[in-house]
């Protein structure tokens, strides 16, 4: 019975990170359509993604102290980590800042691979790997193989699906798998857009 019991209880905790993560990584996929946005009117989204880096930072600091923003602090606690539980949640800050710093210091083609890099590389990648990777790479703060595979193939193929160059898109896909095996936490939002894109705008 205890077994049981103890046995409903993991699995219970599994499904809500499963879906937590589910809900997360749907707001990482959805920043796909921000080089879509930036082609069509480029210093309007600009202004939208900083309008909303400022409201976010300004609802989690007023979360912290025991307030919330309607909508906003609902979806924060909702995607919320056990990591980050009691605790400023980094990611959405760090998601926005990396495609905005992407946009703004690199050629829009170059931005564009980047962030299709962080969202559909490091999205599905996290996913992935929570949903069915079952090897963990030693060191890495519990990154797993199919994670890591998942990343390079999301990589190369935005990659070869936005330039049609089969040996541009291959070396993307290496650099942001040994990226998103990296233990950066939520600072490779930051790290994989700008770095990236830079190849890209290097090859």
């Amino acid at each position: 019975m205890d077994n049981h019991f103890y046995n409903g209880i993991l699995a219970n905790q599994k499904r809500n990170n499963i879906i937590k993560e589910i809900f997360r990584k749907s707001i990482h996929l959805c920043s796909a359509l921000v080089p879509l946005f930036l082609k069509i009117q480029y210093w309007f989204t600009i202004s939208l993604l900083f309008l909303a880096l400022i409201i976010y930072i300004i609802s989690e600091i007023l979360r912290r102290k025991g307030k919330t923003i309607p909508i906003i602090s609902k979806i924060t606690e909702t995607a919320a980590r056990k990591r980050d539980e009691n605790k400023f949640v980094l990611g959405p800050v760090t998601l926005v800042s990396g495609i905005l710093l992407a946009s703004l210091i690199l050629p829009l083609d170059c931005a564009t691979i980047g962030i299709y890099a962080l969202s559909f590389g490091d999205g599905l990648a996290s996913l992935i790997g929570k949903l069915i990777g079952r090897v963990v790479i030693p060191g890495t703060n519990g990154k797993t193989v199919a994670g890591s595979l998942t990343c390079f193939f999301a990589v190369f193929i935005s990659a070869f699906l936005f330039c049609h160059n089969c040996l541009i898109s291959l070396i993307l896909g290496t650099f942001a798998m040994f990226i998103e095996v990296l233990p950066l936490k939520d600072f490779d939002n930051l790290v994989i857009p700008i770095f990236i894109g830079s190849i890209y705008f290097l090859l």
